[in-house]
């Protein structure tokens, strides 16, 4: 399968590049520095653009068979390149009829409020990220509107962690139970499963541990 990862250098983006390789897919790197990935691997195509510029991200999607975006605005609190970009992803993919589309959010967005705890809701979304969670929801939105086959991921807290077992998925939008923790690299993988299990089309998933 052609797939196209928009935000491939971040640090759950790269990880999802190697994660397609390995399974065999085709995969397009989108970022604005793609170069900072390994650039000697089989089946890997490197795209330099910038995901608020709609005539880039237009080009990249061209001939793919599926999107997975792992947008991601660094150290940056006001950015809002998960809504914006994702809205250009989306025109773009209407433009060219590529049908797929896999996007990392966050747990805590929208019906899952339920599942964070005292810290997430008060401290880090509820103050110090809340632009950056604001920018999560209005991404999702977008995403539910755009009539396309989506499927939004949302996972917790990251770490680097190595894949640890099996984590939780799907779990209601009340469960407090989580450890509010989950590898990138388990991230990853949950991503790229998405191609071939339509278990959560056009849904939203909370994975975590």
């Amino acid at each position: 399968m052609k797939v196209i990862i928009f935000g491939a250098t971040g640090s759950v983006g790269r990880i999802t590049v190697q994660t397609l390789l390995d399974q065999g897919h085709e995969v397009t790197a989108f970022a604005r520095n793609p170069e900072k990935l390994p650039q000697d691997q089989d089946g890997l195509h490197l795209h330099a653009g910038d995901a608020l510029q709609f005539e880039d991200v237009s080009r990249a999607i061209r001939g793919q068979d599926a999107v997975v975006v792992a947008l991601g605005a660094g150290a940056s609190r006001k950015s809002r390149i998960r809504s914006q970009g994702t809205m250009n992803i989306i025109r773009a993919m209407q433009d060219h009829g590529v049908r797929r589309l896999i996007c990392q959010s966050t747990l805590g967005a929208h019906e899952s409020w339920g599942n964070l705890n005292f810290f997430w809701k008060r401290i880090m979304f509820g103050l110090l990220l809340r632009p950056v969670f604001k920018d999560h929801e209005l991404q999702e939105q977008i995403v539910r509107a755009s009539g396309l086959d989506w499927t939004l991921v949302r996972p917790s807290a990251f770490t680097d962690a190595p894949v640890g077992g099996p984590f939780r998925e799907g779990f209601a939008s009340q469960e407090r139970k989580l450890r509010l923790k989950i590898p990138r690299a388990d991230v990853a993988g949950f991503l790229a499963r998405q191609l071939q299990d339509t278990r959560y089309l056009r849904a939203a998933v909370g994975i975590s541990y």
